[in-house]
């Protein structure tokens, strides 16, 4: 408050801008403050009330300058997590090996960053240049024998923040109090040219975390971006890098892919730039097969009009439809092989799921839903006596009836069953009488009745 007021009266200090920065001003952008989600503005003039530099950054800024909504809006700052933490009440201190602070504002949270060195500061000495020595950064930052950062936990400058980030356009910072966006890279021009562009040598920068080539991927889908030929060169001899990745890491970026609106680009992305081999590799199981082939794309498509146009998706049936088509092929080989319908069905689940650990690490937690959505899509071909109706009664009809009228669209089933489930939902109880078919689902086994104890199998003796 005595900063805001000694601001009014005798005016802002005159800025000084860091070596290299080029700081735009609203006529350049176009970014006005009254675009920014509330809680994030609330955050940044919090941090400059209390004498700290507080900037929103990275997607939430490239989102504005390309006409889309943010999904999400962080925020910068030169003050410390605990800093930042003693400044909110609502808010917490996350993460071990870099850590976060999570500032809530009703429903919403606000991820706020202390600026980060990327750890290659330039030698300045002569003597120590000559003599092959490190900077005191470049002792704290440690790879493996790929490249791969193992430790970057070094706070820094907005400058050292900047060189950190990947591309060009996810280093930009907005000022909400001047409007003005630094941009140190050059990532305003590449927004404008709808140019994706590693910062830094694009080699030892996909060495470093080799999932940037997913993101690189991710992005061009999502931006509709063309990735600048030096940051895709590189790529198809380094993607074998990203088996030294985490499963369950991979897992998170082929959500975000997954999840992003634009899955079905971003999905064909990966394969144009064999990418598709560190995070789906099952992809050219399913695309070489036509009818696999169809049935993805149409899942894809589904999934992201759902997304944009704001209704839920859920990952467990997402991933139910990337692993069925290997599903339906080792189904039909159990049952080729003498196995009964039903058991092979729940056979071939078992397996693809088991096989799929070592690939994509799917959490468990998603199994159930997925062996649902499964397993219901036999019983969808019962259509006689009282079966759809208890099938509509179950919990995850819906999710199996949209499973199904994928397989519909793409082929695998005929479309006349879609359309007749579609119709037999909507219709009142006469007329789904009028719609049942003969009962051709499999007859339930008649119980042998039990006998008493002393009771005979013959006719009762007379006394």
């Amino acid at each position: 408050m005595i900063r805001r007021i000694i601001n009014k009266v005798f005016g802002r200090k005159p800025r000084v801008a860091s070596k290299g920065v080029h700081i735009l001003p609203l006529a350049a952008h176009g970014i006005r403050r009254d675009q920014l989600d509330d809680c994030a503005l609330k955050v940044c003039e919090t941090l400059s009330a209390s004498g700290f530099k507080g900037y929103v950054v990275g997607g939430a800024v490239r989102d504005l300058l390309v006409g889309k909504t943010p999904k999400d809006f962080d925020v910068a700052t030169d003050a410390t997590p605990e800093e930042v933490r003693r400044l909110f009440r609502r808010s917490r201190i996350i993460g071990r090996r870099f850590q976060i602070v999570h500032v809530m504002c009703g429903r919403e949270t606000i991820e706020v960053t202390t600026f980060r060195s990327n750890g290659q500061k330039e030698v300045e000495d002569e003597d120590e240049q000559s003599a092959g020595g490190k900077s005191p950064a470049e002792h704290k930052r440690q790879t493996d024998e790929h490249g791969r950062l193992l430790s970057d936990n070094v706070f820094g400058s907005m400058e050292d923040d900047a060189a950190r980030r990947d591309f060009t356009i996810n280093a930009l910072y907005y000022d909400p109090a001047r409007e003005e966006v630094h941009d140190y890279f050059g990532g305003v021009a590449d927004c404008k040219a709808r140019m994706l562009r590693m910062i830094g040598d694009p080699e030892t920068r996909f060495r470093e975390d080799p999932v940037r080539m997913l993101r690189a991927a991710r992005f061009a889908a999502k931006l509709d971006f063309h990735i600048d030929e030096a940051t895709r060169k590189p790529v198809a001899t380094l993607a074998p890098l990203l088996a030294n990745i985490p499963r369950a890491r991979i897992f998170d970026e082929a959500l975000k892919l997954l999840l992003s609106g634009h899955a079905l680009r971003g999905v064909h992305q990966l394969r144009a730039e064999g990418l598709h081999h560190g995070m789906l590799p099952l992809l050219d199981t399913i695309l070489d097969d036509p009818t696999g082939e169809r049935f993805i794309n149409a899942a894809l498509k589904s999934t992201d009009e759902r997304i944009q146009s704001d209704r839920p998706s859920s990952p467990a049936f997402l991933f139910a439809t990337l692993l069925w088509p290997q599903v339906v092929k080792r189904w039909h080989a159990l049952e080729a092989a003498g196995e009964r319908p039903q058991p092979a069905l729940f056979v071939a689940m078992d397996e693809v799921l088991d096989a799929q650990r070592s690939q994509l690490a799917i959490p468990r937690r998603y199994d159930g839903m997925m062996k649902e959505i499964w397993g219901l899509q036999p019983r969808f071909e019962q259509r006689g006596g009282q079966r759809p109706y208890r099938l509509l009664e179950h919990p995850r009809f819906r999710a199996a009836y949209d499973f199904l009228l994928l397989r519909a669209e793409s082929g695998e089933v005929d479309r006349e069953l879609g359309d007749w489930w579609t119709r037999f939902q909507d219709a009142d109880e006469d007329e789904r009488a009028g719609m049942l078919m003969a009962d051709s689902g499999p007859k339930p086994r008649r119980r042998r009745k039990r006998r008493k104890p002393g009771e005979t199998g013959g006719e009762a003796q007379p006394a």
